[in-house]
């Protein structure tokens, strides 16, 4: 075994020791691998996790806790919104693509309420309260909220709007620092504990074990610089996240990231992938990233936001991710924000859930021409941009772009502007292709045999697009998938 640091799958004939042993076992006690343990557990199984930190959590517990929910779920009823599984599909086929896995669409909009309900039964609160300002998450403890962009244009012609950024209920929420997902994965933990599944921590997965079939039998870990075997009997599971954190493969798969911030967590090195790769594993949408945009959607919604060309391109009251993958995806990363004196101070005046974001102008002028030339931008660039905005906002319209009336209003008397070049951070969304029973899938096409992953490090619901919501709604739908298939494989 001493070619041990390698990615290549190990046979277990050359296993001499095993250390540990169980039917399933799970790298990653993250949003998927609880609810992989889970499932697994209550079809039978006996349960082993390994995770390579100290505790449980993953980048779930750390995240703001969106679940991406819909179809009709109780709290949408209870709060007065329609919705169906197909009005979700809809939106979601529009907003996530192209190129999405219409099949996994189409299976999460139908089992979404059911999976609300299993969350709940699990013991993860929602509040029947919802949020509906502008912002990157509820700033209490309002549980629904648009998280998508389905209020917003060109989604809210293409499909009904409706909220479906289900939220746990989190006492003192802090965001940034204590946020939502820690009272989604608390519940499960706790759930998964109750249902005697063991967890090894401090142990990090190198490589899978073979058997002369090329069956997935075990992983070989270590701790502490000792190496572990560990036996499956039934089946393994990754949940071990995505590969932001792993610098090569960024640049390999998803350049546009490069030098940016990964809005994830260290341990997210694409291990899960590297090591299926190494079993001739498919990859799907491995470029494809969600951007966050480090902006305070009450001051983007008020005001106009223009590229390096001082031009318009995105209705500034959308998803702010959707603000995000346009600049830096479509703009180089050029961005500015212009509003009035007026909108600055009615934006300022309201309760945020990033407060943050919130900073002071790059530029203040009298007129647009005059900011205009402190932004160093060509000519009347601006000044057009604003000209045509406000001949068309004096109606209250914006037929360029479609922001909502509500936030649509004329730019006048003294400007602000903020230089937002580079305010992005990303994750990454491509990983291992799985179909609806979370068995990874063969290049081939065929299913390899005793393996399953959930999260991540698999290609989910996304594609190109993104939804808050969405990599621990898939996540932990796909996880319950992953734990009963193999469980029962």
């Amino acid at each position: 075994m001493s070619d041990a640091t390698t990615i290549r799958p190990l046979r277990a004939g050359r296993v001499t020791t095993w250390d540990y042993r169980a039917d399933v076992v799970i790298a990653g006690y993250g949003i998927a691998g609880v609810c992989a343990a889970i499932e697994a557990a209550r079809t039978g199984a006996e349960v082993l996790i390994l995770e390579r930190t100290g505790g449980w959590g993953g980048a779930a517990a750390m995240a703001g806790g969106f679940i991406y929910l819909g179809g009709g779920t109780p709290l949408q009823q209870a709060l007065g919104f329609g919705d169906t599984p197909e009005n979700m599909e809809t939106f979601l086929l529009a907003a996530l693509g192209p190129g999405v896995d219409e099949a996994k669409i189409a299976d999460y909009c139908r089992g979404s309420v059911e999976h609300y309900n299993w969350l709940v039964a699990c013991g993860v609160p929602f509040r029947e309260a919802f949020w509906g300002e502008p912002g990157w998450e509820p700033p209490h403890d309002e549980g629904l909220m648009y998280s998508g962009g389905e209020n917003a244009a060109p989604f809210n012609t293409i499909a009904t709007p409706a909220p479906r950024g289900h939220v746990p209920r989190m006492a003192d929420k802090r965001i940034g620092q204590k946020s939502g997902g820690y009272m989604l994965m608390k519940p499960l933990a706790e759930t998964a504990d109750a249902l005697g599944v063991g967890v090894e921590y401090d142990l990090r997965i190198t490589r899978l074990i073979v058997d002369d079939d090329d069956r997935v039998v075990g992983v070989l870990a270590r701790r502490y610089g000792q190496q572990v075997a560990v036996r499956a009997e039934r089946g393994v599971v990754l949940a071990t996240g995505s590969f932001a954190y792993h610098k090569e493969m960024v640049e390999r798969y998803a350049p546009r990231l490069i030098g940016r911030p990964a809005a994830a967590i260290e341990e997210h090195d694409g291990i899960g992938i590297r090591l299926a790769q190494a079993l001739g594993a498919e990859l799907a949408h491995m470029d494809a990233t969600e951007v966050a945009f480090f902006g305070d959607p009450q001051l983007l919604a008020r005001g106009i936001l223009v590229n390096g060309r001082g031009q318009r391109y995105i209705p500034e009251d959308t998803y702010p991710g959707r603000i995000g993958q346009a600049t830096l995806i479509q703009q180089d990363n050029q961005a500015y924000l212009v509003l009035d004196e007026a909108s600055y101070e009615a934006a300022l005046a309201t309760e945020t859930s990033t407060p943050f974001f919130r900073q002071p102008p790059t530029w203040v002028a009298e007129t647009v021409a005059e900011l205009e030339a402190e932004m160093g931008l060509p000519g009347r660039a601006l000044q057009s941009t604003v000209e045509c905005y406000n001949l068309h906002a004096a109606d209250g319209e914006d037929p360029l772009l479609g922001k909502k009336p509500e936030w649509v209003r004329p730019l006048r008397g003294p400007l602000a502007a903020f230089d937002m070049r580079g305010f992005t951070a990303g994750f990454t969304l491509g990983g291992l292709r799985t179909d609806l029973d979370s068995r990874v899938l063969h290049v081939s096409g065929e299913p390899i045999a005793g393996l399953f992953a959930a999260g991540r490090c698999t290609s989910g619901l996304c594609a190109g697009g993104y939804v808050s919501g969405a990599s621990l709604g898939d996540g932990s739908f796909y996880g319950r998938r992953a734990g009963i298939a193999a469980a029962k494989n």
